[in-house]
């Protein structure tokens, strides 16, 4: 039997972030990056934070935030994984004494292999679709082809994924996880608890 996990990314309430949890998320995702319609302040996500039972993963999303910022929101926040969008280098990816996860963009043709090889040490990897001037939550799916087979370090797929996709992306890609935003949102930033419900239902299926 193969398990997938799930991530419920762009949390910006305590409702919602229940709401996963019960229907069975592994972990939910905070914004940190001032320019997303899902970013959260740093009291919102303590109190979300605060609200999370145990064993739920709580996963902190950053863009390039500089390293002193990154820092001082690290020691206000139980965050347990950090999740880098932009162009942040291994070394600094590692350079916060907490796991890791990288997300990288794929573009058509990609060597997806040769871009996930410098981040050996991140806890998994996860790929999402190329827009340009957008470092997430586009919404967007990519080649599922491109998704390397066997890799030593987890992938994690994102990109346009929802209730009606994601069994199909697990039988092609067989990823270690699965991440979602936008396909279970009402608006950008508020979701939908039935939709929540229906993608992890989809993806307990599909992992049977």
């Amino acid at each position: 039997m193969m398990v997938v996990r799930s991530k419920i990314c762009g949390i910006t309430r305590v409702e919602d972030a229940l709401v996963a949890v019960e229907a069975g998320a592994d972990a939910i995702g905070l914004v940190f990056y001032e320019k997303s319609p899902r970013a959260v302040e740093l009291e919102q996500a303590r109190v979300i934070l605060q609200a999370l039972p145990p064993f739920v993963t709580a996963v902190g999303l950053f863009v390039d935030m500089p390293r002193v910022e990154l820092q001082q929101l690290l020691l206000q926040l139980p965050l347990d994984l950090l999740q880098f969008h932009g162009n942040e280098s291994p070394a600094e990816c590692e350079g916060y004494g907490r796991p890791y996860i990288k997300a990288l963009r794929v573009r058509p043709g990609q060597d997806v292999l040769q871009a996930m090889a410098p981040y050996c040490g991140a806890r998994g990897i996860l790929l999402d679709t190329y827009v340009e001037g957008v470092p997430g939550g586009t919404g967007a799916s990519f080649d599922w082809s491109l998704v390397p087979r066997g890799s030593d370090v987890p992938i994690i797929l994102a990109g346009g994924l929802d209730a009606v996709n994601v069994d199909a992306a697990i039988a092609q890609v067989r990823p270690y996880a699965v991440d979602v935003s936008g396909g279970v949102e009402a608006a950008k930033g508020i979701k939908d608890a039935t939709k929540i419900r229906a993608f992890i239902d989809a993806v307990n299926r599909a992992s049977m």
